[in-house]
């Protein structure tokens, strides 16, 4: 009970950390040196970004008018069913955005798992980010967006957005959200736009990096092993409905100085609790 209760709060921090611009990963790998699983080291890794697909569903969900291509109307009696072409140069630009990440995830995964997953990268980047975040919001005050409207994107536009979000695939610690919103507010991209693509490349993304650790792991789970990945995924998804529709309803009237200053303030106090303790 006590480790399903454990997986309650990391879905919690999942759901919430997922779509700020904070970086869920570093706030996940933080909350396990104080709220440890009873886990084998491999189910815990590939725990870290299975439950990302409880996060995705939320977005499946809220988004899925803007999302699924297919439309069907009834006329006269009969059912007619159509494709929807913005949605699938949507798709078509999501799936650009994402091949730099996903080459990159395929080919290197285990190397950077091994070399970059640690309390050192991860602060450093909450840092960097954080830091950014205030100097793009600074030199963007007053300028008008370019970009208004999500299908208005054009493939460079996206794949600028997508070189961002390597980023984030290779250092963990940046933030996948902030990384590519970052790059959208350099591009002239509004910050609602810039989300909401963000929130629609992360289907992808966050599904294939799923589905790989998972063939990694295998699929013979332990009872107990399952419970805790369910109600991780099922908590997370809960939460990001909310987290999600608080940040969209946010960004139309702040900037994102407040999440930079924030990641800015976790960096240092990440460096601090490890150098203090030892770790």
């Amino acid at each position: 009970m006590i480790e399903f209760l454990k997986a309650i709060l990391f879905g919690i921090v999942e759901g919430v950390t997922e779509w700020l611009p904070v970086s869920s990963t570093g706030h996940m790998i933080l909350l396990n040196e104080f709220v440890k699983l009873d886990v084998t080291e491999e189910f815990w890794n590939m725990f870290l970004v299975v439950i990302q697909l409880g996060a995705i569903l939320a977005v499946v969900l809220l988004y899925w008018d803007t999302i699924w291509p297919l439309r069907i109307k009834k006329r006269r009696g009969k059912i007619r069913v159509s494709w929807d072409y913005d949605t699938l140069m949507l798709w078509a630009k999501t799936i650009v955005a994402c091949l730099p990440a996903a080459v990159v995830g395929v080919l290197f995964d285990d190397w950077l798992d091994e070399h970059l997953y640690n309390w050192l990268v991860v602060s450093i980047m909450l840092i960097v980010v954080g830091i950014a975040f205030l100097v793009v919001e600074t030199l963007n005050k007053g300028k008008k967006p370019v970009v208004t409207d999500i299908r208005d994107l054009y493939f460079k536009e996206a794949l600028i957005i997508g070189l961002f979000q390597l980023i984030a695939a290779v250092f963990p610690g940046t933030s996948r959200s902030g990384a590519t919103i970052i790059g959208g507010l350099l591009i002239g991209v509004s910050r609602t736009v810039a989300a909401q693509f963000t929130f629609i490349m992360a289907i992808p993304v966050m599904a294939g990096a799923s589905l790989l650790k998972i063939l990694k792991y295998g699929l013979d789970f332990k009872g107990s092993e399952l419970m805790i990945l369910l109600i991780g995924m099922l908590v997370a998804f809960a939460v990001s409905i909310v987290v999600i529709r608080f940040l969209m309803g946010y960004i139309r009237k702040h900037d994102f100085k407040p999440f930079g200053i924030y990641r800015i303030i976790l960096g240092i106090v990440v460096i601090l609790y490890f150098t203090i303790t030892g770790h």
